[in-house]
């Protein structure tokens, strides 16, 4: 009784084994258990010989892919311009163009002082370029 309420043994709201709370642990089992239902009737329907018989053909239809398909196919459809994404296209483009400008000056400046004369060939840092 050493805490002063009538028992000496603590007990911690953690699970041991996994160092998370023990319904996270509880909640994780039970999705462990639907995915092996769920994968177990995925090879089941998959491997099915009769299939083809039944006119199913040869792939399990899944209903969130054919949402997800759908609607990439049709984005195009309901696209509506507004100024966000052409913001977003400014904010991705813009700094790889001036990247490559800076880049392109650069060069061109130490080309000219190399033609020109105004780098000796032994003061080159790439000397067989």
């Amino acid at each position: 009784m050493a805490d002063g309420r009538g028992s000496s043994v603590h007990v911690s709201p953690m699970d041991p084994q996994y160092g998370l709370p023990k319904r996270q642990v509880e909640l994780l089992r039970e999705q462990a258990v639907l995915r092996a239902q769920r994968r177990h009737e995925f090879i089941k329907q998959t491997t099915n010989p009769y299939r083809f018989a039944t006119n199913e053909g040869g792939y399990v239809f899944d209903p969130a892919i054919q949402r997800f398909l759908s609607t990439k196919a049709c984005q195009y459809d309901y696209f509506k311009s507004s100024p966000k994404p052409s913001w977003y296209g400014v904010a991705v483009i813009m700094p790889f163009f001036a990247l490559g400008i800076a880049v392109w000056k650069e060069r061109r400046d130490k080309e000219h002082s190399f033609r020109t004369g105004q780098v000796a060939y032994r003061d080159r840092l790439f000397k067989f370029v």
